[in-house]
């Protein structure tokens, strides 16, 4: 009878657990669904202006 409660009680312990990962997995995923167009949209900007680091030293062999 003591094994079956000690059986419950970790199953029952282990359950949080699993919850907590669930819901921990759930936040992660939706954390990156939101950063995927601030991404995407980063890109698309650094194509369509082009590379700031190409211009800066451009800039600077002119002056020297």
């Amino acid at each position: 009878m003591k094994k079956i409660i000690l059986l419950f009680t970790l199953m029952f312990g282990l359950n949080g657990c699993l919850v907590g990962a669930a819901v921990g997995t759930a936040v992660d995923v939706g954390i990156e669904v939101v950063k995927v167009p601030f991404k995407v949209g980063g890109a698309i900007y650094d194509g369509v202006t082009g590379d700031d680091e190409e211009s800066d030293s451009k800039d600077t062999e002119e002056k020297d």
